[in-house]
């Protein structure tokens, strides 16, 4: 099986951005959502984003965001792609990658085999579909909360783009979910936390070090 790249997301530190680097991650998350306990401002994106070595990816993660808001972003990180956790229709994303320039993500809630076939709706307009874990009804946040879904829908299944796992995951059971799913990306923000919004340099090295067992 080839190389699985690491996403870690959520970070708001300097010693968490380093713990992904070293850990050997893809790409490190940054979370522009003011209910989040990992919120961070274009200020603050501003200072960490230099932190980031040029061969790991910038992602800035947003919640049906306006054009405004995300210029703000992409000028204060660099970044190099946009992950969409809200209701963004597939016209939303393609007009983004397009205006852009960037990659453009999105993050589809996953329960039942028809939320994986509603997926295929994206084909086109975005360049990487990450799956996670529907959250409960009514909650404030799109995700980050440590849910799962039944990772055995994934099994054999072919997407319609390139794909990445989230939702759940955590040093103890990510080997199994890649090994479950053939996930070629996974990607992590609660499972690798002391408290929420606290990233736990340890528990990053040792999701790093399960993926890159497999």
């Amino acid at each position: 099986m080839s190389r699985v790249d690491i996403k870690i997301c959520g970070l708001s530190t300097i010693e968490a951005i380093d713990a992904a680097v070293r850990g050997g991650a893809s790409h490190v998350g940054f979370m522009h959502f003011a209910k989040s306990p990992r919120h961070v401002t274009p200020q603050r994106l501003a200072m960490l984003a230099p932190r980031v070595p040029a061969h790991v990816q910038r992602v800035g993660i947003l919640v049906d965001a306006d054009d405004t808001t995300i210029d703000a972003l992409i000028a204060a990180g660099g970044l190099h792609v946009l992950q969409l956790h809200g209701a963004e229709p597939p016209e939303r994303v393609a007009a983004l990658r397009a205006r852009t320039g960037l990659e453009a993500w999105k993050v589809l809630s996953i329960k039942t085999a028809a939320d994986l076939a509603n997926s295929a709706a994206y084909a086109g307009a975005a360049d990487r579909l990450l799956y996670d874990a529907k959250t409960p009804e009514g909650s404030a946040l799109p995700g980050g909360m440590g849910h799962r879904f039944d990772w055995s829908l994934l099994a054999g299944y072919r997407a319609p783009a390139p794909w990445g796992l989230a939702g759940g995951l955590n040093p103890d059971n990510v080997a199994e979910a890649i090994r479950m799913t053939g996930a070629p990306l996974v990607d992590v923000s609660s499972g690798v936390e002391s408290a929420p919004g606290v990233k736990d340099v340890d528990k990053i090295a040792a999701f790093c070090k399960a993926v890159s067992s497999c």
